[in-house]
């Protein structure tokens, strides 16, 4: 019931085209995604701006559901907090770790490290909470 990367990437191609989003890897307990940092991304103080932290951590976690439980397109964020630990670079891709930390039958939970690339310290501490349609089941 699982989906791969590639089935991932062509759904997220059609239904996500504005995402800038990169999916590096889909497991079955995880994601990895990376996003491009330039002008566009930036706040004032030359800084990755929180919105932007946010997509690309709640990107994730919708991936890594795919990933667990196959393309179910109507699973939706029903919560997300994100804790902002240190100023990200402006010069670096975001890179995002996420591992799911319970899938029940109607919500997913998942968390994820948000990284500088090339840095091994966390920028982000995000956890999000999804609910899954029922039909799923």
């Amino acid at each position: 019931m699982s989906a791969t990367k590639e089935e991932i990437n062509a759904f997220m191609a059609v239904e996500f085209p504005q995402t800038k989003c990169v999916v590096e890897s889909v497991s079955a307990h995880g994601a990895t995604l990376s996003h491009d940092i330039g002008i566009n991304e930036l706040r004032p103080g030359g800084t990755v701006s929180g919105p932007i932290m946010m997509a690309v951590a709640d990107v994730a976690i919708y991936v890594a559901i795919l990933g667990k439980i196959g393309i179910v397109p109507l699973t939706v964020t029903t919560s997300l907090t994100i804790n902002f630990l240190r100023k990200p670079s402006a010069d670096a891709r975001i890179i995002a770790e996420c591992t799911l930390l319970k899938v029940g039958r109607a919500l997913i939970v998942g968390e994820v490290s948000l990284y500088s690339e090339g840095s091994d310290d966390v920028v982000a501490h995000v956890v999000g909470t999804y609910s899954v349609p029922p039909q799923r089941i």
